[in-house]
């Protein structure tokens, strides 16, 4: 709760006028404790995982020939079961585990120092510590999900992220409640290192589901925005990785391609890539006696 009775005080307290961005969070938080701020993330999380992929699930779901042409596996198609299926489950943890542990984590967000007052960050230093929080969750979610590709943790946890070999955007937060509450940890590292404002780590939560979603879309769009992030994944990277499945050992990284290029985990990509990827294009293009759309060494795991 703000420890202001009014605007001026505000203002007082802070030196000089407020923003037209401060009057807003000033006249909706003032009344309002910090606990039932920090809550708004759950509210956050349930709006990300339900509607940012609505329009993935409608041109899943539809069929539309000029948004087929950039599906990267089409052969592959979930029906509308599979997707209520999937977030269904995804409803039930988070339910179960996500919303929980937002409701009891308020002590931890009070203790690393994120703060709800006046004033409110500026743009740049908003955008600054965006970056650490993407770097250092993108790091630390490399060696965990690697890890999880061990046959204990894989066989035990991480197969449930895997059923979904053409994921869909209600797929990336499909998975075993233990490795939401493992993954959570990188996801929460950075605000801890560099903590901000409530708004910046509202902001982080949002923003790192949409991208998880999009990578998870199973369509990759030249218009999209994200082409222009350096060293960033996107869908193809990550769909790859699903392709492959289990025996995956290449691109573990969930944002960027640095520590998978760095750490090798990325020569059968990058070997596709090159060698290979011209097979996608005959398939768009028509021509579906080429062979299949993704290839490993020399032998074809899936044809079309």
């Amino acid at each position: 709760m703000l420890p202001y009775g009014t605007l001026h005080e505000a203002e007082m307290a802070i030196g000089r006028d407020l923003t037209f961005a401060e009057r807003l969070w000033f006249s909706y938080s003032a009344q309002k404790s910090d606990y039932y701020l920090c809550c708004h993330t759950i509210l956050f999380l349930f709006l990300a995982f339900s509607l940012v992929p609505l329009p993935l699930v409608f041109m899943e779901l539809k069929n539309l020939k000029n948004i087929d042409k950039y599906k990267i596996q089409p052969k592959l198609r979930l029906s509308s079961a599979d997707v209520f299926r999937c977030y269904k489950e995804v409803m039930r943890i988070f339910l179960l585990v996500v919303g929980p542990l937002q409701l009891v984590s308020y002590p931890t967000v009070k203790f690393v120092g994120i703060r709800t007052g006046l004033p409110l960050p500026s743009g740049w230093e908003i955008f600054l510590q965006l970056l650490v929080y993407f770097v250092v969750e993108d790091y630390g979610n490399y060696w965990i999900h690697r890890l999880l590709h061990c046959k204990w943790g894989y066989e035990k946890i991480h197969r449930v992220h895997h059923e979904f070999t053409a994921p869909i955007g209600f797929a990336a937060p499909y998975a075993h409640w233990a490795e939401v509450l493992i993954l959570g940890i990188p996801s929460f590292l950075g605000p801890a290192l560099v903590p901000g404002h409530m708004i910046t780590f509202w902001l982080w939560i949002v923003l790192r589901q949409v991208e998880a979603i999009e990578t998870h879309s199973g369509y990759e769009f030249p218009w999209s925005p994200t082409k222009y992030v350096p060293f960033y994944g996107g869908a193809e990277h990550h769909d790859y990785h699903h392709y492959v499945g289990g025996q995956s050992q290449s691109n573990f990284a969930s944002v960027f391609t640095y520590c998978d290029y760095i750490y090798g985990t990325d020569k059968g990509y990058r070997y596709q890539k090159e060698h290979l990827g011209k097979l996608k294009e005959n398939w768009r293009s028509g021509d579906k006696q080429n062979g299949g759309l993704y290839h490993i060494s020399t032998q074809y795991i899936k044809s079309e």
